[in-house]
């Protein structure tokens, strides 16, 4: 009954995906940034869908049942934070330069080895990212159905791929309305139900008021803090968030969708680390076994209460999959191999093409990663520690601070990726987990250090960003100003 009615919420999903494909047109402006049409509704939904996937709920409630409500709202508050942020600064003059892909922005600003070298960082990290939506699908299918942990991440990923390869960011757009209202209600109706049925009750230490969650490291504030500021700033580099930007009818509506998909994101996180910590408190749940959202659907939970909620579970994942997806596929080709937009009657847009093509890949490696690393949240969370070390100075100083160079960007993400790969190596714990994705053990770091190499790797990126930036001169290619830029690239036709 349970998968029954779940699989009827994933076949709404692909079929509306799939109606939508006809609006493309074959032209990948289309494709990419639907047209550059999206009103208020479609934007924020999309975005809002971006934000809640599976890690800011099934990643969210495994944290805060273990760790208290800072370590798993985070995911979501971090979110929330990213997308407040994006409204006041960013969504404007990013909407307003006409861009298809985050690569291009490191393409006019910077240089052509800063496009390729930023383009290669955003794809590794939205690979994580895929990843780690992919998780939550295979234990779902686990865990109710018997299947294989693997068959799981290879069905979630193959249905996904069915309605993004033919439908791009339309399809993504038009199915996010179904995936928020499902999500949204499941949200409230969870929440409703575990409050009149056990009250919210809180174990002692792990509420959003004990705070020693946030000043003691003993209680995980290192951790806690270091998944605020990668979501809430790393995050800011994220090329779904900024497509849905870039599809935008005008820089207005962008800037307010970011807003409402602020709100929305972190009223959903707060309830379900809220439900989790009920879990916890009343039932004596832990997710040491299996995913606590999942024990307790199948064994305190309605049958239809569990329908409805799992059916959220999957919307939100799918959603997030399809624009990391899409998003990636369209990086790798049009900025690390150059492929441009094309529109000639009687010919094939090269950029539409060869998009659809990368997506195959894309979700090759995303489905070894979530083989690999079974971890929900987590991954999530290393995905923008990475942008934050790498990126995220050349993006905002170099969108906000004309002295920024070139050889400045690439100093900086170099000497972040390098600081947070060994940081990576040589600490046994993943945000709060044992590090089963590239752990080399050692006696110079211990657990301790988890967290704060997230903020020491980000301040080695973003000091030697800025040395080097004061140390040389832009090139006269380079774009000092695009914060008031007003103009598209290559033509975009109404679809």
């Amino acid at each position: 009954m349970i998968i029954t009615g779940v699989a009827l919420t994933v076949f709404i999903v692909l079929a509306v995906g799939i109606a939508v494909a006809r609006k493309v047109d074959g032209d990948s402006a289309n494709y990419l940034v639907a047209g550059r049409q999206l009103g208020v509704p479609l934007v924020a939904v999309a975005l809002t869908t971006a934000a809640v996937d599976s890690n800011a709920t099934v990643g969210n409630t495994d944290l805060s049942s273990a760790y208290g409500f800072w370590a798993g709202a985070s995911l979501a508050l971090g979110l929330a934070i990213c997308l407040l942020l994006a409204g006041l600064f960013l969504a404007k003059p990013m909407n307003r330069m006409g861009l298809f892909t985050l690569g291009d922005f490191f393409a006019r600003r910077y240089n052509r080895p800063v496009e390729v070298t930023a383009s290669v960082l955003m794809i590794f990290a939205f690979t994580i990212l895929l990843a780690g939506n992919l998780v939550a699908m295979g234990f779902l299918v686990e865990y109710f159905t018997g299947m294989s942990y693997t068959i799981g991440v290879v069905l979630a990923v193959c249905l996904v791929l069915a309605y993004t390869i033919g439908g791009g960011l339309f399809s993504d757009a038009y199915t996010a309305v179904i995936q928020a209202v499902i999500t949204g209600v499941a949200t409230i109706v969870l929440f409703a139900w575990v409050a009149n049925e056990y009250g919210i009750s809180i174990p002692d230490g792990l509420g959003p008021f004990d705070f020693g969650q946030l000043t003691e490291s003993s209680q995980g504030a290192p951790v806690n803090w270091a998944t605020l500021i990668s979501l809430g700033i790393g995050d800011l580099v994220a090329i779904d968030f900024m497509q849905r930007i870039f599809a935008a009818r005008t820089p207005q509506v962008a800037q307010r969708s970011c807003f409402i998909g602020a709100g929305a994101t972190a009223v959903v996180g707060v309830l379900w680390s809220l439900v989790a910590l009920t879990g916890v408190s009343a039932l004596g749940l832990s997710a040491e076994e299996a995913p606590i959202i999942y024990q307790l659907l199948d064994d305190h939970a309605p049958i239809i209460m569990a329908v409805l909620v799992l059916s959220g579970i999957v919307a939100a994942s799918f959603s997030t999959a399809s624009g990391a997806i899409l998003a990636t596929a369209a990086v790798a080709v049009r900025n690390v191999f150059g492929v441009r937009r094309e529109v000639t009657p009687g010919h094939h847009d090269p950029l539409l093409r060869w998009t659809r093509v990368a997506m195959l890949p894309v979700v090759v490696l995303g489905v070894f990663l979530a083989l690999r690393v079974s971890q929900t949240g987590i991954l999530l969370t290393l995905a923008f520690d990475l942008m934050l070390a790498c990126l995220i100075a050349p993006f905002l100083l170099g969108l906000f601070w004309s002295r920024s160079t070139s050889i400045a960007a690439l100093v900086g993400a170099g000497v972040g990726l390098v600081v947070r790969l060994v940081f990576l190596a040589l600490t046994p714990t993943l945000y709060g987990v044992p590090n089963d994705l590239h752990y080399v053990e050692n006696s110079l770091v211990g657990a301790g250090f988890d967290g704060w190499a997230t903020m020491v790797a980000a301040v080695a990126g973003v000091g030697s960003f800025v040395v080097t930036a004061l140390l040389t001169t832009s090139d006269h290619t380079e774009e000092l100003d695009l914060r008031h830029t007003d103009r598209t690239a290559e033509p975009v036709s109404a679809a």
